[in-house]
Formats: structure tokens, C-alpha cells, sequence
């Protein structure tokens, strides 16, 4: 008796979802609620865990593939229903998948009158894909829900060469995800369909693969080795193909046909490395070939990118040498705007054209609060787990005051503006893909420990690309940091349908004039400026001043104690 693994709901808007990688083998033994594999979609990637304990008996569908939410995955049980130590009849339950790819022609079309022959309608279900007779369409998956079409970025591979199965074939862009597009089997790259810098529609056909190369992934099934006809480009390959037809059994392989359902995703796993970890080690200067990766198959993942940008660091100014100035990659290139640009960009100037925007700034003394993060940082950092910043007060601040004023927190739409009853700050959070604003709900009602964990969280899920899309949307304002990289003020845009957004600038020590009762006196102070920008139209400029007033007011006050939450 099996039980099925389905894929859960991930959110309201999402229907379906790409596995990126299995956590177990067929025949491994797994726990309840023990991750099995992990899922991407637009929006979050997560894990997936086993409903029950038991033994990974068949794996329905294959890394890099997509499953509509409530499709069954994997099937667990008490190991009966998969003899995972026998690569013959594991082979083929374990890669189901793949059968869509439409092998069951092949093998009557590459037929010979061999021992093979009655064993290749068995065998076809899985291992046959790559090298089947003719060519197989490498399409456009889909990507998400609200997503229809993707611009192709670049391709990996050329026409002629030799590619495994899950191997990445090209990079393609969308508003939402960059993400890389790998073969659905092994064979050579025959044609080109869909070239860079164009953009196709979901489930169309971007390229051609066909056979030529003896896929590894299914070296047991020897009717589908010979491929002659289409093996001449890769003219090497073909010296594997005939040494399995002897003895099918003992091929070099069947190590791998051992733990069908793995093999195929582990093979290329090690080479594999997504856009964004690509990307990340040209910012920093990493050379992915000296990476060691530690995800599942040597997978260099983001972390390791940054620890060896960590290590490289001291080196490099140990040396007592002039600071190397780091170059950037993208110096004397063009490259096209990723579609998560080109939202941005069209939104932006949306918001220019249908509002009339000004920003009012003020100069806010928080040497209190500077003083009282020294005292309660170590405390805040122990029993909250995230280090206390100046953010969180700056959102209290701001959240008291929307209150007063509601008509900051406003949002208009047509001729209509609506007054929240809550105040849901978005925080701007800039990452690899563009300026990202997830949402703090109620903020109002939050403590600064409260607020400081769910900033950092949003923050690195963001940055990870792990956010829900209901995480995203619902914001009344927006708090933009813009002093983290050391800016004293800007003008932020405001974005539709909010009508104002705060930018707080960096937080500098520098002397300031302080009243006492002896007179005023020179003294060394932490000042920050604050900008608010506003629409016009629904905001007036007293409005914008007395909310500033207020917000400046209660931050020098710094009466932030009780506000705490530790």
C-alpha cells in the first residue's frame, strides 16, 4: 500500500509549480513530514514534505518539470511497490515523466531484428527520449499564473552541439523570474527556433533536440542506441552506442539505473547554476569554476557564492596593496531589459505622467535613539535574533502618524480615495531582479522587535525569491531606506495607487547646535534626513509637513522603551 505525495497549494493565484530538486532516491527510506523535494514557482520555492514514513518507492515527475497544484509527485510506501535494488524493473516506474516526451514510436522505428526488441515497449516509458528518431521540441514552460511569455536571453548551447538530459539549454526572462530552460533529453542541438532577444509565448517551441549521442540517462536501452541516421553530427558519440547492445545489463551505467528517478537530475546537477547565482558571482568576482558547491550534487548555490566572495575579501586587503577597483562584467555590453525592469520602468512612468509629485524633507536629531539601540542592541540581538536598526523606529514612527493623518496613507483609484482602517507598510528591498516592495500588515499594531523580524524576513525572502504574491501586494505606504547605501536624502517615486512615500536617509554624526538650561552649545549629534514624497493631487503640502512634524517629534523624543517588545 503507497501513499500519494501531491503538490500542495502555495498560494491563492498559484496553480502549478516546476520541481528544482529531489531530496531522495527511489528505494530511500524517508520520515513523516521529512522534505522529499523542493518546488519553484513564480513566487516562493519551498520544500515539500512526506505525508507519511516509508520507503520513496516511484518518482512521478522529474526535476525541471511542472505539476498543477494537486498532482500526484511521488508515491511513498512500505517498499514493496518499488525494487529500488533492481535496475531493471526500477527504471522503468521511476521516470514516468519523461513519457510525454512521445519515445513509444521509437522504438519500433529504430527496431532491429535484436535480442533488444521485446524489451524496448517496456523500457520506452523512460530512457528512450534522447535518442529516438528525429527530433524532440523544446518548448517555453509555463512559468506562472499571470505569466504568458518569456523573452529569450541567451542561448547555452549551439547548433551541433551535444546535450545531456536537464542539461540548460538557454536562459529565459519575464517580469517575475529568470530562469534557464534545460533539455527534455540527451542528443544535439539541431535547430534554433526562437534566437536572443526575442520573446515567445508559453508552450511554445524554442528550440529542436534530437539524437546523436547515447543519452546517459538511459543506456539500458539499447534499441534506441543505434540512431544512425541522426548521429552523424556528433561523430564521437556514436563509439559508445554499440558496446551496451551486447550485454544491456552490465553497461557501464546501470549504477544509475540503479536510482533511476535521481541519476538523470544528479548528473547535471553539479554543473548547473541558476541566472541569479551566475549574475551574483560576476558582481562579486567569483570564479564559479574554484566553487565548491554544497547543494544536492555539488549545485553551486547563492551561499557558497558569498562565502568565497568572504574568503577572497581579507586576501585581498591583507596584502597591504592599493585596493583593486572592481570591475564590473557588464562594462562595454548591451544587454536588454529584463522584464521585471521594463514593469518597473512603465510603472514609473505611469506615476509621473497621472500624478503631480513634490517631496518635503526634514532633519531629524536621533542621537536618543542612537544611544538607546548601544544600550539594548546585544539584548535585542539575543532574544529577537535580528540586530535593532534604526528601521523599525522610523516605521513606528511612521505608522503612529499615519494614523493621525490618514490621508498619507491614502490610496486613490479613479476619482475615489480610500482611507485604510490598517496600516500596511511596503518596505523597499532591492535585489539582484529590481526594487521589490513586500509588505508589512499592521504595522500599526507592531512592536520594534515585531516589525525589525518581519523586515528582515520579507528582506531575505525577497532576496531569495521566496516571497508569496499576496506578500506583495496590499501596501498603503511605502518606507524606502535609501540611506543603506549611504545616500543623505532623495526624492522617492510614489507609486500607484498609494499616494506617499518616506525615504529615510543615512543616519551621520556631525556637530549640532543643542539648547540647555546653561544656553545652546556645540555638540557632536546623529542626524538623518527624512524625504517624503507625495501625490498633489490628493496631498497638500501643510498635510505632508504636519505628518513630518509629528514622525520627527516622536523620534527625537526617542520614548521607544516601551515599544521595545523584548
Amino acid at each position: 500500500m503507497s501513499e500519494s505525495v501531491v503538490l500542495p497549494a502555495l498560494g491563492e493565484s498559484v496553480t502549478e509549480g516546476t520541481v528544482t530538486r529531489w531530496l531522495k532516491n527511489v528505494g530511500d527510506r524517508v520520515e513523516v513530514d521529512e522534505p522529499l523535494l523542493e518546488v519553484s514557482t513564480d513566487k516562493v520555492d519551498t520544500e515539500v514534505p512526506s505525508p507519511v514514513a516509508g520507503v520513496l518507492e516511484e518518482i512521478l515527475v522529474q526535476e525541471d518539470e511542472t505539476a498543477e497544484v494537486g498532482a500526484v509527485l511521488a508515491r511513498v510506501g512500505d517498499g514493496s511497490g518499488a525494487p529500488a535494488t533492481e535496475s531493471g524493473s526500477a527504471a522503468a516506474p521511476a521516470e514516468p515523466a519523461p513519457a510525454k516526451e512521445a519515445p513509444a514510436t521509437a522504438p519500433p522505428a529504430q527496431s532491429t531484428a535484436e535480442s533488444t526488441t521485446p524489451e524496448a515497449p517496456a523500457a520506452a516509458s523512460a530512457p528512450p527520449t534522447g535518442d529516438a528518431a528525429g527530433s524532440q521540441d523544446v518548448v517555453l514552460p509555463s512559468l506562472g499564473e499571470s505569466i504568458t511569455e518569456g523573452t529569450v536571453t541567451r542561448w547555452l548551447k549551439n547548433v551541433g552541439d551535444s546535450i545531456e538530459v536537464d542539461e540548460p539549454l538557454l536562459e529565459v526572462s519575464t517580469d517575475k523570474v529568470d530562469t534557464e530552460v534545460p533539455s527534455p533529453v540527451a542528443g544535439v542541438l539541431q535547430e534554433i527556433v526562437v534566437a536572443e532577444d526575442e520573446t515567445a509565448e508559453v508552450g511554445a517551441v524554442l528550440a529542436r533536440v534530437g539524437s546523436g549521442t547515447p543519452a546517459p540517462a538511459a543506456p539500458q536501452n539499447d534499441a534506441t542506441t543505434p540512431a544512425p541516421q541522426e548521429a552523424a553530427p556528433p561523430a564521437p558519440a556514436q563509439s559508445p552506442a554499440p558496446e551496451p547492445k551486447p550485454a544491456p545489463e552490465p553497461t557501464p551505467t546501470p549504477a544509475k539505473a540503479a536510482a533511476p528517478a535521481p541519476a538523470p537530475a544528479s548528473t547535471p546537477s553539479s554543473s548547473y547554476v541558476t541566472p541569479i547565482v551566475r549574475k551574483l558571482a560576476a558582481e562579486r568576482g567569483v570564479d564559479l569554476s574554484k566553487v565548491t558547491g554544497t547543494g544536492v550534487g555539488g549545485r553551486i548555490r547563492k551561499e557558497d557564492v558569498l562565502a568565497a566572495a568572504e574568503q577572497a575579501a581579507p586576501a585581498a586587503t591583507s596584502s597591504g596593496a592599493a585596493p583593486t577597483v572592481e570591475v564590473s562584467p557588464l562594462r562595454g555590453t548591451s544587454q536588454p531589459l529584463s522584464r521585471l525592469r521594463k514593469v518597473i520602468a512603465r510603472r514609473a512612468v505611469e506615476s509621473m505622467q497621472a500624478t503631480a509629485q513634490l517631496t518635503t524633507v526634514v532633519e531629524v536629531d536621533v542621537t536618543r535613539i542612537a544611544q538607546l539601540r548601544d544600550q539594548k542592541k546585544a539584548e535585542f540581538l539575543e532574544k529577537t535574533g535580528t540586530k535593532l536598526s534604526f528601521l523599525p523606529f522610523f516605521a513606528v514612527a511612521a505608522a503612529e502618524a499615519l494614523r493621525t493623518y490618514p490621508i498619507i496613507n491614502a490610496t486613490v483609484e479613479d476619482d475615489t480615495i480610500t482611507y485604510p482602517s490598517t496600516e500596511n507598510i511596503s518596505i523597499a528591498v532591492d535585489t539582484e531582479r529590481g526594487l521589490l516592495t513586500p509588505v508589512v500588515r499592521d504595522a500599526g499594531d507592531k512592536s520594534i522587535a515585531q516589525l525589525s523580524q518581519d523586515i528582515a524576513d520579507l528582506a531575505e525572502r525577497t532576496r531569495d525569491n521566496k516571497l508569496t504574491p499576496d506578500e506583495l501586494a496590499g501596501g498603503t505606504f511605502t518606507l524606502t531606506n535609501t540611506g543603506s547605501r549611504g545616500a543623505l536624502f532623495d526624492t522617492p517615486l510614489v507609486f500607484l495607487p498609494q499616494v506617499a512615500i518616506l525615504g529615510t536617509g543615512a543616519v551621520v554624526k556631525r556637530p549640532g547646535v543643542v539648547s540647555g538650561p546653561d544656553g545652546d552649545a556645540i555638540a557632536i549629534r546623529s542626524m538623518v534626513y527624512l524625504a517624503l514624497s507625495y501625490d498633489h493631487r490628493i496631498v497638500d503640502g501643510a498635510d505632508a509637513a504636519r505628518f513630518l512634524s509629528q514622525v520627527k517629534a516622536r523620534l527625537e523624543a526617542a520614548e521607544f522603551e516601551g515599544n521595545l517588545g523584548i
